[in-house]
């Protein structure tokens, strides 16, 4: 107790109130990574468990991401489908560069995903063994290693299409894709960025630059064979065509 204090105690005075405490502002990592949460909560039920890994890829020569951080979030909508979506993309950099890290985040949106995949609300660990989080993470190792793709989106239109060769090789993918997504040359083919979602792709609140976040969408093997007989128009003509479909940007195991 200071002097002070002591003779306020002896004579009757009041004490002196304590100082206020200085509320810690807040990172930019923790400014993001809320930014992100509010975003996918508007749009459904965001799981609090998110799918990670022991060790960071990056740590072991891995495609690093922007920090050593690589997450994967669950988001249930209300009509049964599931979001999967990767969280730390748009990280600040740990090395301080500029910006809110790749200026993106990438998500898949299944419309029926099997139970034993899906999971039940509060579980997420069946979706670790699901082909969303096999493609999704594969995706996302593709964009960090790229040092992102915004510029190129921005180039194309908004809309990238994207090979990934060896689906046999996959064990995942293989036994729960249709075959006939498959080419005869093993290929599966995604669009980056469209058909756009029923929803805003800009993530308000992000504190250092504009984040979006970007779909990625299964093509069927006659699809992507489309893609390949032509060209830039005919890739957009692709989108536009699914967007036309009820489930527009959705994937669907069971597509026909």
């Amino acid at each position: 107790m200071s002097l002070g204090s002591l003779f306020r105690r002896w004579f009757g005075g009041k004490p002196a109130p304590s100082p206020a405490p200085v509320p810690a502002t807040p990172s930019a990592a923790d400014e993001s990574f809320d930014a992100r949460l509010r975003f996918w909560e508007a749009i459904g039920t965001v799981e609090s468990d998110v799918i990670s890994h022991l060790i960071s890829p990056g740590l072991m020569g891995g495609p690093a991401w922007p920090t050593t951080r690589q997450a994967y979030r669950v988001i249930r909508r209300a009509n049964g489908a599931t979001i999967l979506a990767t969280d730390g993309l748009s990280d600040p950099f740990d090395d301080g560069a500029d910006g809110n890290g790749y200026g993106m985040e990438v998500f898949i949106e299944c419309a029926d995903l099997p139970p034993e995949l899906a999971g039940t609300p509060g579980d997420v660990t069946p979706l670790q063994k699901s082909w969303m989080f096999a493609l999704l993470s594969h995706v996302a190792g593709i964009v960090a290693s790229n040092g992102g793709i915004v510029p190129l989106l921005d180039r194309y239109g908004g809309l990238l299409s994207m090979e990934l060769p060896g689906v046999s090789e996959s064990g995942t993918i293989q036994s729960q894709i249709p075959e006939h997504y498959v080419t005869a040359d093993d290929v599966l083919g995604v669009l980056i960025g469209g058909p756009a979602p029923d929803f805003s792709n800009v993530i308000p609140g992000m504190p250092l630059s504009p984040v979006r976040a970007v779909p990625i969408v299964l093509l069927t093997a006659g699809e992507l064979a489309e893609v390949r007989a032509g060209d830039e128009t005919t890739r957009l003509a692709v989108a536009d065509a699914l967007a036309k479909q009820p489930y527009t940007h959705v994937n669907r195991d069971s597509l026909v």
